[in-house]
């Protein structure tokens, strides 16, 4: 199947165990000395405030379900987000509400404190992560937006929770074209009427460039709950150009709710 994307399936609860370097959901992050936890400018005149630390992976075990070798091979993949404002990623203004960091040496990493301004509802329980490698398949709407014929193709509309890679399940649409969009600098909240007819054209062509990083539904487990606007998700997404470097700083997220 010629649009058939493998995915790492992501069932995330129960309490995770500490481990340097493992994967996980929460709790504080493994990194590197001389780290500076990201912040991010909610708006003008106020002061940074903290992202929130999301999940950490071994890229080392991602390995094992990673089929098409797409990710590093050792390392640790780091995700955070500034869930306080929970920036939707429409904006070129929301850059730095999500970040990505890869830390290549696994080793010598080391659990980081939390930062004394982010508040305990946003400093979250660590949770196990278990994996497995499943097939995902495009949305109708990204077949529309990336040229690929829907009568044949095998996705079924149904919500696959949170994943690695493959291909994103939507709620409010195909992504790819807003992200090379906001990363040539336009705003794509509220219809697309000003972008210039060549700039959509040549934004156009390039969005096949884009690939899905991170897929993170609801996190439920006990008395902790992490919703994402109405029953949401979040999409970090990438340049698969940097995928083969690897560098991760020109990640972008989107958010998206029914």
């Amino acid at each position: 199947m010629g649009w058939q994307r493998n995915s790492i399936n992501l069932d995330i609860g129960g309490k995770g165990t500490y481990r340097k370097g493992g994967s996980r959901f929460g709790g504080r992050p493994d990194v590197p000395d001389g780290f500076a936890w990201p912040r991010f400018v909610y708006r003008e005149g106020l002061d940074p405030i903290p992202l929130s630390f999301i999940a950490q992976f071994d890229c080392k075990e991602l390995g094992e379900y990673d089929t098409e070798h797409i990710l590093p091979d050792h390392g640790v993949l780091s995700f955070f987000y500034e869930t306080g404002s929970m920036r939707w990623g429409y904006s070129p203004d929301d850059a730095g509400a999500a970040r990505v960091f890869w830390f290549e040496d696994g080793s010598s990493l080391s659990e980081a404190p939390f930062p004394e301004d982010l508040p305990p509802e946003r400093r979250y329980p660590m949770l196990h992560i278990a994996m497995e490698s499943l097939p995902s398949f495009p949305d109708p709407e990204d077949c529309y937006e990336f040229g690929i014929p829907v009568e044949g193709n095998p996705y079924e509309d149904k919500n696959t929770g949170s994943k690695l890679l493959g291909w994103p399940d939507l709620i409010q649409g195909s992504m790819a074209l807003e992200c090379e969009l906001l990363a040539r600098g336009f705003f794509t909240g509220s219809g697309w009427e000003d972008i210039p007819a060549k700039a959509m054209e040549d934004a156009r062509s390039h969005v096949l460039g884009w690939r899905l990083l991170f897929q993170l539904d609801m996190v439920e487990d006990d008395d902790f709950s992490l919703m994402f606007g109405d029953c949401g998700r979040i999409y970090f997404f990438l340049p698969l150009a940097d995928l083969q470097v690897p560098r991760f700083d020109h990640a972008w997220l989107m958010l998206q709710c029914y």
